[in-house]
């Protein structure tokens, strides 16, 4: 099994930054893929972005390109959101995901592992 951790959420004001980590732990030999997904309030899940096991390949939704980076540190089994010019809209709680079959996808249920989300939440 993998056990995944978040951490980084907070309270901060349109325009800020936030970088959100997540450490994996178990077996994380079995790790490929990683990313993050997040949910608004009143909102169902959606899938924000995604980076392959070496971090040569990532996908970010449409509403996050250019303002959020997602990078790795395998060496340290960690995964990071790198949050930039926040909105309101971006308020929601954040779950690190991770999958062991390859697969670098956007669909949510494609992620095997969650993590139990960390808050973020901008205020206007």
């Amino acid at each position: 099994q993998v056990q995944l951790v978040e951490s980084g959420g907070g309270l901060v004001q349109a325009g800020d930054s936030l970088r959100l980590s997540c450490l994996a732990s178990g077996r994380t030999f079995s790790i490929s893929a990683m990313g993050w997904l997040r949910q608004a309030p009143g909102k169902e899940r959606e899938f924000v972005t995604a980076i392959s096991r070496r971090g040569d390949s990532t996908y970010y939704a449409d509403s996050v390109k250019g303002r959020f980076t997602i990078s790795r540190d395998n060496a340290k089994n960690t995964v990071y959101l790198q949050m930039n010019s926040l909105e309101p809209e971006d308020t929601a709680v954040y779950y690190c995901v991770a999958e062991s079959k390859g697969r670098l996808s956007t669909v949510i249920y494609d992620y095997e592992y969650w993590g139990q989300g960390t808050q973020v939440t901008v205020s206007s």
